[in-house]
């Protein structure tokens, strides 16, 4: 048995196609193009390669970007102004605050300050506290994603049991609220969890995300799992592993995505999909 590839880049790039089109005819019907702010802080070599992956993705669908830079020793008053600038920009619909921010900026104080409605990358406290009631939110950018490959594999997933390895705020912790708002029985295991394996080795879907290479392995999979894999790690030879042991993983897992080419690039087609709609509710 091998599993069955859940190719991000390919799924990522039929939804820019659809996405591309909507901003055609918006333009058309006489609206300006969606707009995507960008504030990144510091040198972080990875923090810059995904801010130009996601300037790319908006000139590929035709959206106007602003990208705001500062340097690692920028106050957390400098970012906080900045965001402001951009809540009362009427030519942006999304704000995006680059992850991790230098230890002198508090993280949760910079993402509160967004307007919860150009809170594109959906971790605003107000955004996830909509997805626990159920209401309608924009969504966190990543389970997102997530869901969207799930929705792939053509399986109702409806009670199926699913565990989530990782509980940080903007993966972890949206993603069980996701799974459940999709009726799905929901485990969550983090730092403290005695023995991650036990929860795992029964779960119809595993989703790992705590940027441990290689953590999840073959014999911790349920045969014809759905395996998801959000982790990235660049190694000492420069390749790129995920949480999961892919060589020994595929020859047991139903579906697995690949690392790199899975869940990134969904990702970044959700944040995509966040600033059209931020942008379809100004002006329909």
């Amino acid at each position: 048995m091998s599993a069955r590839i859940l190719d991000g880049e390919v799924i990522a790039r039929s939804i820019k196609d659809v996405i591309a089109r909507r901003t055609i005819k918006r333009v058309h019907d006489g609206h300006r193009p969606p707009g995507l702010a960008i504030i990144l802080v510091g040198d972080d070599p990875s923090s810059h390669v995904y801010v130009r992956l996601k300037k790319k993705d908006c000139e590929v669908v035709g959206f106007h970007t602003e990208i705001c830079l500062f340097d690692e020793s920028a106050s957390e008053n400098e970012v906080i102004s900045c965001v402001q600038g951009f809540n009362r920009n009427e030519n942006i619909d999304g704000i995006l605050v680059q992850l991790p921010l230098p230890a002198q900026i508090d993280a949760l104080t910079v993402i509160k300050t967004i307007n919860p409605e150009k809170d594109v990358d959906g971790i605003h406290p107000y955004n996830l506290g909509l997805l626990a009631l159920r209401e309608p939110a924009i969504r966190s950018c990543t389970s997102k994603g997530i869901m969207s490959l799930l929705d792939q594999t053509d399986i109702p997933i409806r009670g199926l049991d699913a565990t989530v390895v990782g509980a940080s705020n903007h993966v972890g912790r949206p993603t069980c609220l996701e799974l459940l708002r999709a009726g799905c029985t929901v485990t969550s295991c983090h730092r403290f969890s005695r023995d991650t394996r036990s929860h795992v080795v029964s779960a119809d879907i595993v989703i790992s995300a705590t940027g441990v290479a290689g953590l999840i392995k073959g014999d911790w999979i349920k045969p014809g799992a759905i395996v998801i894999d959000v982790g990235i790690e660049r190694q000492l030879d420069g390749s790129l592993r995920g949480d999961v042991d892919y060589d020994s993983v595929i020859k047991v897992a139903g579906w697995l995505t690949p690392v790199p080419g899975g869940v990134g690039p969904m990702t970044r087609v959700s944040i995509l999909e966040n600033v059209m709609e931020a942008a379809e509710k100004v002006a329909p």
